[in-house]
């Protein structure tokens, strides 16, 4: 589905709780469309559902996003930019220097509870948007599904959070309470699990691409029963979606054969994309409207700074960046010699030394930056201002990723993971696909195959925390046990309101 534009002001709390990723419009009051006179048709509903799914990719101003954010803070990049104050809320989670008052926080905090409010409201809305049967009841399965999705990041970032199925009036704004992490759990598994039978099997591409499906809640499901610890039921989560062999899965997903062309722009929707966020280069975002339209930041923030082709014939288009995220020389060391490398890690260092290309050497540089969103001279929106108009969409969940966890999952329930099992195809089929031979199923071999194949897409700061790792792995950035696992409750959501800050942080809850 393409991401909207429209905005519809009542969905923008003026709580705190919610204003965090408000995206503003700058129009006449006089012409301003209000909650109180919405949802009326079904052409109202149809964009109230779309700003649901908008908080999804959400950016912010600050040029935040929950991939960069969780990059920054993982073992696999520092954060670069060209000072160590470059977007300086990148560098406290790099440094692990960042408080209640951080913008990383904020940011996190404001995106998972506008998803929330935009969910309730559309949930109490609907009723009276005339909407036939068939399409409401599709429709309120996608908006139980996005509320869970947005609940599962926050409570995994914060584990201590209000938990709100309706609108909040704002007289009750101030007496919200957080509630224990397992009633959101639960709250979560219900969505999920009462929106599945009402969504369809498979979307169009064309029209449909980015909506959600039977197999990307089920994808969504397992990967909440591996936070849970629930090996055997994440099992068979995963096992709807990924089918009982590679490539047969009910919901027509199958591997790419080619790993470099999951990064192709004109690639969107491909048999490998369970759940994708959808980018454009045509809504025209500008310096002024940063994070409010469609263009993904990503691919100039991790491009190289003052980037110049000395050899154009051998040099690649990339467009000069920001040289954010670059790759640490731990990672490259472990992608070097693997075939996924030259899809992963835009390589300067040796291009440089080759004489090829000049760039320069901003801050933490290692010369190995992100090559799967890498903006170029050929993907550069035609109008607009270019550097921020990308197109190129993200996964949030791609089948090599519910493969490994299969395999994960079916090794810690006790299943047995020699050749010729479930676990052991499933993981070997992602091997497979770049030329790599077999390898046992372990923990050590599946965490590494997380992290090589699914390199810079958001997954391994989660990873490290779910398995545990984070205090021994993270220790040299700066990550302390029983602090880090979380982030702070920002502290302009603590002023005048009864929600507390977590013990890891100072508090009392």
């Amino acid at each position: 589905m393409k991401k909207s534009i429209f905005y519809i002001a009542a969905i923008v709390a003026s709580s705190q709780l919610f204003v965090s990723c408000k995206k503003q419009l700058d129009v006449n009051p006089r012409e301003r469309i209000l909650e109180t006179g919405y949802y009326k048709t079904p052409a109202e509903a149809l964009t109230s559902l779309i700003s649901v799914y908008d908080v999804l990719g959400n950016q912010s101003s600050g040029y935040l996003t929950k991939v960069n954010i969780l990059s920054a803070g993982s073992d696999d990049h520092f954060a670069g930019g060209d000072s160590p104050s470059d977007i300086g809320d990148l560098q406290t989670i790099n440094n692990y220097t960042l408080t209640s008052t951080s913008g990383a926080a904020s940011h996190l905090w404001g995106k998972g509870f506008t998803g929330v409010y935009r969910a309730n409201v559309f949930l109490q809305k609907v009723n009276g948007a005339g909407l036939d049967d068939a399409t409401k009841t599709r429709y309120i399965a996608e908006v139980k599904a996005l509320r869970a999705i947005y609940y599962f990041d926050l409570v995994r970032l914060f584990k201590n959070i209000p938990l709100l199925t309706d609108v909040v009036e704002p007289n009750a704004m101030f007496d919200v309470l957080q509630v224990p992490a397992d009633q959101v759990y639960a709250l979560i598994v219900k969505d999920l699990s009462d929106a599945i039978p009402n969504l369809p099997a498979t979307v169009p591409a064309a029209s449909q691409g980015g909506r959600l499906t039977q197999g990307a809640v089920h994808a969504v499901l397992g990967k909440v029963y591996m936070w849970q610890q629930k090996w055997t039921e994440a099992a068979a989560e995963f096992a709807l979606v990924n089918g009982p062999t590679p490539g047969a899965s009910t919901y027509g997903y199958k591997l790419l054969p080619n790993f470099a062309d999951l990064w192709n722009v004109k690639n969107k929707f491909n048999s490998e994309s369970i759940l994708e966020i959808v980018y454009n280069t045509t809504s025209d975002m500008g310096w002024g409207t940063v994070g409010s339209r469609e263009g993904n930041v990503m691919s100039i923030l991790v491009g190289p700074r003052n980037y110049v082709p000395v050899n154009s014939a051998l040099a690649p288009d990339y467009i000069s960046g920001w040289s954010f995220l670059p790759f640490t020389k731990d990672f490259f060391d472990q992608i070097h010699y693997d075939p996924r490398n030259k899809a992963t890690v835009a390589n300067l260092d040796s291009l440089e030394k080759a004489n090829i290309v000049t760039y320069k050497h901003a801050n933490a540089n290692t010369g190995y930056f992100i090559e799967k969103y890498a903006g170029r001279t050929s993907t550069k929106a035609a109008s607009g201002q270019l550097e921020l108009n990308f197109g190129q969409d993200m996964y949030e969940i791609r089948l090599a990723d519910t493969y490994l966890l299969e395999a994960e999952a079916l090794l810690k329930s006790g299943a047995g993971v020699g050749a010729g099992t479930k676990a052991y195809i499933m993981f070997n089929a992602v091997r497979a696909r770049v030329g790599l031979n077999p390898l046992p199923v372990t923990m050590d071999n599946i965490m590494r195959e997380r992290r090589v194949e699914l390199a810079a897409e958001g997954h391994r700061w989660f990873d490290l925390v779910r398995w545990g790792l984070a205090p021994t792995v993270l220790a040299g950035k700066g990550f302390k046990a029983g602090r880090n696992e979380i982030f702070p409750i920002p502290e302009r959501e603590l002023a005048n309101s009864k929600i507390l800050q977590s013990k890891e942080w100072g508090g009392t809850k």
